[in-house]
């Protein structure tokens, strides 16, 4: 299947506080590599080499190189009054002409995570127009990440294959089927829902985070694909999360290492 990419890299990351001081939050390293080139390398090996890194705080710092192969870029200048779903829209262009050149899927990616290249390949494997990866292995991740599992855990109802809720606050484990990763897929006709909904929601786009733009699907009743995938991924969302992660890769075994 022929696809490109779309990395959302606008955000500053304020909860890694002094690590993204001179650095955008993608550039911070992760087992050796700064996170962008993790996700580049995933997409590349799952056969994705039509690339958009969408910049915004210190977009300067977000070249291409050697290391990184070629990437093209978009701007998202108001980074800092606008959320997720304003800064994929910044990739419209590029997603109008990937489209254009016969692309067929669009794979989206956030850029504090990390993940297996076969998590691309399971997602373009899904029929939907708009679908999305979850980890059933949530659980163990969380665990390590803040003890609680519950603490930083929203609900995540899926039915054959299907989101049927998403984002809510969770009474118990049993509210939660996955985790949402931060991996998405659009189909071209999933492409123009999503800009058709959004030029609806009007100036209210500045406000909608991407789990909040799924329940308006669902509200809807427009269709998500649910991919379940297992382990092998992270999101690094601190300075803790990356001390964590570290030593959670000297075990051989550990189920969440993505490489």
């Amino acid at each position: 299947m022929k696809a490109a990419g779309i990395i959302l890299a606008a955000g500053r990351g304020s909860r890694m506080r002094n690590l993204t001081e001179e650095r955008p939050k993608c550039m911070v390293e992760l087992a050796g590599k700064p996170l962008l080139h993790w996700q580049l390398g995933a997409l590349r090996r799952a056969g994705i080499n039509r690339i958009l890194v969408v910049r915004g705080y210190l977009a300067g710092r977000i070249q291409a190189s050697a290391a990184t192969g070629a990437f093209a870029t978009a701007e998202n200048p108001r980074w800092e009054q606008t959320n997720m779903l304003s800064t994929l829209l910044c990739g419209d262009e590029f997603a109008c002409k990937s489209f254009a050149l016969g692309v067929e899927r669009l794979i989206v990616s956030y850029s504090d995570i990390v993940y297996h290249w076969g998590h691309v390949g399971s997602l373009l494997s899904c029929p939907n127009d708009i679908a999305i990866t979850y980890d059933t292995e949530w659980e163990a991740l969380w665990t390590l990440r803040f003890g609680d599992p519950l603490l930083d855990a929203e609900t995540f109802r899926q039915e054959h294959g299907l989101l049927r809720e998403i984002g809510g606050k969770p009474g118990s484990l049993a509210d939660i089927h996955g985790q949402y990763m931060g991996l998405l897929s659009f189909s071209q006709t999933g492409w123009n829902i999503m800009t058709q909904l959004c030029a609806e929601l009007g100036e209210v786009v500045d406000k909608t985070d991407m789990t909040g733009f799924l329940r308006l699907l669902l509200s809807k009743s427009i269709e998500v694909g649910a991919v379940p995938v297992a382990g092998k991924w992270c999101e690094a969302d601190s300075g803790a999360d990356l001390q964590v992660y570290g030593k959670a890769l000297e075990r051989r075994d550990w189920p969440h290492d993505w490489r």
